[in-house]
């Protein structure tokens, strides 16, 4: 059996990951890579995806919106054909919208929603029958501690991510008979364009500075007084496919710098 000090443990599987053009979906995509899985990096901006493709060794760009089903059923559909397999599923695609729910655009409510409850369980419900007929798999879910906290003014996000934790436990009792694990990867801040980008919105929420947010909203909390780097959450999920976490499933994977340990 192999496990995460093999630099080639992930050889010969094929990897979906989404929301990988920039943030933590590309350093998973490259951590999968540099483990020897051939990545398909898929986003919805097609240059992006396309620059972080040329990057990796055996990799290919695909655009999708994964707030469709038809798009989310046809990407995976698609690789199959390509490859024959899809062993590895990382559901990373994302994205946020400050405001009080009774100033809440409906649209966007439903829009997040889908992006990163619907699109995740769609996913997985195309790709769920060529990992059962391959008897291993792993799917990760992007969660957040908003999977198991909460705060004010992030209501859509909140009830997206405590929603997928659920659906990670759920799909998870039914495919591990099948040698498929679900996990669900639930980082606190962490340094990316999509946190950085909801400071503004957030300081003037709470009339602070946008650093005091910063400070007092993402890196107080937490004991090791810093933002989560992109690396770390890597390689958290590419320990969880490797067969040395052949045991973990239906679980949410704290990498939180103790925010959640208060």
């Amino acid at each position: 059996m192999t496990g995460l000090g093999s630099r080639g443990e992930l050889t010969g599987r094929v990897a979906l990951v989404t929301g990988a053009a920039s943030g933590i979906g590309r350093a998973i995509a490259v951590e999968l890579a540099a483990a020897g899985a051939r990545v398909v990096v898929a986003d919805l901006d097609p240059a992006k995806a396309r620059a972080t493709a040329d990057e990796l060794p055996g990799a290919w760009a695909e655009t999708v919106d994964v707030s469709s089903v038809a798009e989310c059923t046809e990407l995976v559909e698609g690789i199959v054909r390509r490859t024959g397999q899809l062993d590895i599923l990382v559901n990373d695609a994302g994205l946020q919208h400050v405001s009080p729910l009774h100033e809440f655009p409906p649209e966007r409510f439903e829009y997040l929603l889908r992006v990163m409850l619907l699109g995740p369980a769609m996913l997985m419900r195309a790709a769920l029958p060529t990992m059962y007929a391959a008897g291993w798999g792993r799917i990760i879910n992007m969660g957040s501690i908003n999977s198991v906290t909460a705060q004010p003014n992030k209501s859509a996000y909140v009830a997206a991510k405590h929603g997928l934790l659920g659906l990670t436990r759920s799909v998870a009792l039914e495919a591990g008979p099948h040698g498929v694990t679900v996990n669900c990867v639930c980082p606190a801040f962490v340094r990316t364009p999509l946190v950085e980008g909801q400071l503004a919105d957030l300081a003037r929420l709470e009339g602070v500075s946008v650093d005091a947010v910063r400070t007092k909203l993402m890196i107080d909390p937490t004991v090791i007084g810093r933002l989560i780097e992109p690396e770390e959450v890597a390689g958290v999920v590419r320990f969880l496919c490797s067969d040395a976490a052949a045991a973990i499933t239906g679980t949410a994977q704290m990498i939180d710098g103790g925010y959640t340990a208060r």
